[in-house]
């Protein structure tokens, strides 16, 4: 069990090898990545930024992912294909399903970064946290959106997940840290003392701190 996200966040800094903070961004998986990601750029005085994603739940079961679409100029959908099987969805089902969830990542970009542009990705070391993953399908899309950026190296740090996941995302990176692959996951949150949500407060202010970092040293 994890007290928070805060202290989930400091037991991946301890785990971290390594980090050269002058080649090196932390993206967050907003919302619940958020406080897990500000311990760990803080602690290593290196950039901090979001990766947009979200989950396309499966109709009647939301908390079922799918698939899942991310930001930029062509959104991007990536496949849970075992889910859909699993609930006969093709791909022309799903497109429509990840339509929906496009202006709720509208909104997050213009409240979370007011215009700021992307923390810069090409040349670096790129880690992608989140508080926790059940079927990795929003973190293997964000981690296909940050390889596209040409970053130098990827690792996926989460504290959480089934061991099935962990080894699927493999691929998808070049390291993956996660703490703990409980045999009997069935919830990320069940796995935190305190699992509150997350604001889209929280989240503006733990970026907007973070923004200002560069100019005040």
């Amino acid at each position: 069990m994890f007290t928070d996200r805060r202290e989930a966040g400091q037991r991946l800094l301890n785990r971290l090898g390594p980090i050269d903070p002058e080649n090196t961004v932390i993206l967050a998986l907003p919302c619940g990545g958020l406080p897990v990601a500000d311990v760990i750029a803080e602690a290593l005085g290196v950039p901090l930024d979001i990766v947009l994603v979200r989950k396309v739940g499966v109709p009647g079961q939301p908390e079922l992912a799918v698939a899942a679409v991310t930001d930029g100029k062509t959104p991007k959908i990536t496949v849970n294909e075992d889910v859909a099987r699993m609930t006969g969805l093709n791909h022309a089902d799903i497109a429509r399903l990840a339509e929906r969830e496009l202006p709720e990542i509208h909104r997050r970009r213009e409240i979370y970064l007011n215009g700021r542009p992307s923390a810069p990705l090409a040349g670096k070391v790129v880690v992608v946290v989140d508080d926790g993953i059940a079927t990795g399908a929003t973190l293997r899309a964000a981690l296909r959106l940050v390889r596209d950026a040409d970053p130098v190296r990827v690792i996926a740090a989460v504290p959480v997940a089934p061991a099935a996941t962990i080894a699927a995302l493999e691929s998808e990176c070049d390291e993956v840290i996660c703490l703990e692959c409980p045999a009997d996951f069935r919830a990320v949150g069940l796995h935190y003392r305190d699992f509150e949500q997350v604001s889209d407060e929280t989240v503006s202010e733990i970026i907007e701190r973070h923004a200002r970092r560069p100019s005040d040293r």
